[in-house]
């Protein structure tokens, strides 16, 4: 499944290039994930628990995809370590296991793409 969603971000780069905003990004994403008939979430509130307290929608997903895929897309220069915890932080609210982190903001979309697992491979 996460093959299709690379090849949808893949198609939406190739055809705007690399000098968007992040919101351009996330609609044509959207719309291409919908034209490969793929199920998916949008803009996901996920709540949190603090101390016992249920905090409603204290974090907002990009796209929740098949609903085994969690996708947080970027468009900045370098992905730096808090980017990458963020979608860890984000497959542990949301209980998934595998997360695509997307950086549009590179020459070739093959280097913007990075895996993110929670839990062992074996349980994808």
């Amino acid at each position: 499944m996460s093959y299709k969603v690379i090849g949808a971000a893949m198609k939406v780069h190739s055809a705007l290039g690399s000098g968007l905003l992040e919101s351009a990004y996330d609609k044509c994403l959207s719309l291409e994930l919908r034209r490969i008939g793929l199920q998916f979430q949008h803009q996901v509130r996920l709540p949190m628990n603090y101390e016992g307290v249920k905090l409603s929608a204290a974090y907002c997903v990009d796209f929740i995809v098949e609903e085994c895929i969690v996708v947080e897309i970027k468009c900045v220069e370098k992905l730096l370590p808090v980017h990458k915890a963020q979608l860890l932080s984000y497959l542990k609210l949301s209980g998934h296991k595998l997360g695509l982190l997307l950086n549009f903001k590179v020459p070739h979309m093959r280097d913007g793409i990075h895996r993110i697992i929670n839990g062992p491979e074996s349980e994808l």
